[in-house]
């Protein structure tokens, strides 16, 4: 996975973290919930392109 990915990874752990402890501000909230929607696609992409390349033979 690519260094930027990590990084978007990485602050959406530290929102977590900061939201179980102290709680977010508005625009803290806005990012997580920003970072989350591209978190979501980028695996569905990833998990679209996985399925995409499975190829199934007939057994018979």
């Amino acid at each position: 996975m690519s260094d930027t990915f990590q990084l978007k990874v990485q602050r959406i752990n530290e929102l977590a973290r900061k939201a179980k402890s102290v709680g977010l501000s508005e625009a803290e909230l806005e990012e997580r919930n920003e970072l989350r929607k591209e978190y979501i696609a980028a695996m569905k992409t990833q998990l679209r392109g996985q399925l995409d390349s499975i190829h199934y033979t007939d057994e018979q």
